[in-house]
């Protein structure tokens, strides 16, 4: 089963800066209060202080301990899975602008890098992988798409020859090349985003985990074990480590564990025989594969998404083999980490931003399914907009998707969606 402990991995042996805030202790007071130190928490409590509340912040371990600081750290326009086919329930105008927010959240990460100063190894450039012939013209339609919706990056559809410019592997009849979406160190950028956070007068606790949350007067009472938050308005950004918190929260969104190795620093040489342009990778598949190289040449190779609560005994073992089918000129190099985490999954893969039914001071985003570096940023300039009471922006559009409770309740809902999973798995092999 997951631990309550990290692994070790390589973005916390890379950090710039360690941080140490305090456990909450006593009663504070403040106008919102923000349950979770991830991109979620910490992008809404720096919008939040940006238009003048006071904010606290309440992390039950670290900062960046949960997907924010052990993800991919692929920053990829979009903010779900094909989105058309929330036209039911938006019409046209509903999912264009949809498809427009998801640009936008790589320029909100773009402007928080920039205004701040963060130093997390952001790099550009990014490459969807065809698995198949028939993936081609999806990317394709996916290519036009972005065309017609005025995408100011360069877009280039690759096919095989070309691709080796990209990637140094034969398993790819093409791909999408994209200069607009890119890569960076995840945790760095975490850290650095809850130093802007606490010059911009926001209080933040680690260590500090929620027991309970009291709603029954006009202000909110929420408890940790050393202390009491009474705020007016709360804020739920704990995505994937939310637990019993909110049941009927967690009911909608499935954690799924994902698994990254990385590689000793390998020779410009051979790194030019890998990603000779440096640009992050994924494949089409169900159970994607995703991979890039670090500042310091480490080959970062992430996917198999488990659904089942449980961990491979050995994560080195289980993906070595993943790395070695794309990149056979790695056999024989040594891996420095391996590690893994839970991301959040929705039913039907669109992002869950919203406030609770019945409890109008209560918000929460999470579910981003893969998407989570650019959607979290989206999610907190959303949040702030509709806790400022700024209206008909994209939040209005997120809170009209219905977004069903997974089968199974608590114990099973997992291993029914695993076996769901694996049938889609067995329809790629047609």
């Amino acid at each position: 089963m997951h631990t309550e402990h990290p692994p070790a991995t390589y973005y916390h042996a890379t950090l710039n800066t360690r941080l140490g805030f305090a456990p909450l202790a006593g009663e504070a007071r403040a106008d919102v209060c923000v349950i979770g130190g991830g991109f979620t928490g910490l992008n809404t409590a720096i919008e939040l202080a940006g238009r003048g509340f006071s904010v606290i912040l309440l992390e039950a371990r670290q900062i960046g301990w949960g997907a924010s600081g052990r993800n991919g750290g692929q920053l990829i326009r979009g903010v779900g899975h094909e989105v058309w086919r929330f036209l039911p329930q938006l019409g046209q105008e509903g999912v264009r602008q949809l498809q427009q927010l998801g640009l936008l959240a790589v320029d909100l990460v773009r402007q928080r890098i920039e205004r701040h100063h963060i130093d997390c190894d952001l790099r550009w450039g990014f490459c969807e992988l065809a698995n198949k012939p028939r993936h081609l013209e999806q990317l394709a339609a996916e290519q036009d798409t972005l065309q017609q919706l005025g995408y100011p990056h360069t877009l280039q559809l690759l096919e095989r020859t070309a691709l080796a410019g990209v990637i140094r592997s034969n398993r790819y009849p093409g791909g999408l090349l994209d200069l607009g979406s890119g890569h960076l160190h995840p945790l760095n950028l975490a850290v650095g985003e809850a130093l802007a956070a606490h010059r911009l007068g926001v209080r933040l606790f680690e260590q500090s985990p929620v027991l309970h949350i009291d709603d029954a007067g006009p202000q909110l009472r929420i408890r940790t074990p050393q202390g009491v938050v009474q705020a007016g308005t709360l804020v739920l950004a704990c995505n994937a480590y939310l637990g019993q918190l909110q049941p009927a929260l967690s009911g909608k969104i499935l954690p799924a564990g994902s698994y990254i190795i990385a590689t000793a620093p390998l020779p410009e040489s051979l790194c030019q025989q890998l990603l000779p342009g440096r640009a992050a990778c994924c494949d089409q598949k169900v159970v994607l594969d995703y991979f890039r190289l670090s500042a310091d040449n480490r080959l970062l190779f992430g996917g198999a998404c488990h659904y089942s609560g449980r961990d491979p005994r050995r994560i080195d073992r289980y993906m070595l083999p993943k790395m070695l089918q794309v990149f056979p000129q790695l056999h024989g190099v040594r891996l420095d980490y391996a590690w893994g985490g839970l991301i959040g999954i929705g039913a039907n893969r669109l992002p869950q931003i919203g406030r609770l039914a019945g409890q109008p001071n209560i918000y929460y985003a999470q579910a981003y399914a893969g998407h989570g570096l650019n959607v979290t940023h989206l999610a907190g300039r959303l949040l702030a907009e509709a806790i400022s009471g700024q209206l008909g922006g994209g939040f209005d559009l997120f809170a009209r998707v219905p977004h069903p409770t997974f089968p199974g309740g608590r114990w099973l809902r997992s291993p029914l969606l695993a076996l769901g999973m694996l049938w889609h798995r067995l329809l790629e092999l047609r």
